[in-house]
């Protein structure tokens, strides 16, 4: 019989990274760039009046009436726990599809719409209990960029958030 040699590539540490998809939409809050699925962005839309909800948490900063379906607006900086801002002329909604819900959410800003490879993404590294990493998906490198790409279906279906049904 013959046998083939084979050659087992020794996986590199970047591999165990679930890359589901691979265009992240960039948005900034603070100093930092965070990137979520392109596939569950709606829509950007300009920072608009919002109705506020009494007893809400916090990062809840109302509802507005998107075409007739009531959509709840989280504040992204009020969340992760970062200082406050005003907002300005940047500071935009996007507007994310999950599970099919509509959610929106506060950021400073979109940049862009980045393709990454596999290569690109490192695992997140092991930060303790000082940052909740069970919402990273991993971090994206371009070029000099660093992107803290996040899971925003977890993080919108999490217990503590409630607004989408969890998966």
């Amino acid at each position: 019989m013959h046998e083939q040699a084979t050659d087992k590539a020794v996986e590199p540490p970047y591999a165990e990274v679930n890359m589901g998809a691979n265009e992240f939409l960039t948005f900034r809050l603070g100093e930092e760039e965070y990137g979520i699925e392109i596939l569950k962005v709606q829509e950007i839309r300009g920072y608009d009046s919002i109705t506020q909800i009494a007893n809400a948490q916090e990062f809840i900063k109302g509802v507005i009436n998107l075409r007739g379906i009531i959509v709840p607006i989280v504040d992204m900086r009020i969340r992760f726990n970062l200082e406050k801002v005003n907002y300005d002329q940047f500071t935009v909604v996007i507007i994310l599809n999950i599970a099919g819900r509509v959610v929106g959410m506060v950021v400073d800003g979109v940049s862009d719409v980045i393709a990454l490879s596999g290569e690109q993404v490192r695992p997140t590294p092991g930060l303790g209990s000082a940052i909740e990493t069970e919402y990273v998906l991993g971090l994206g490198t371009v070029d000099e960029r660093m992107l803290i790409l996040v899971d925003i279906e977890k993080l919108m279906s999490s217990s503590e958030m409630g607004l989408i049904d969890q998966i």
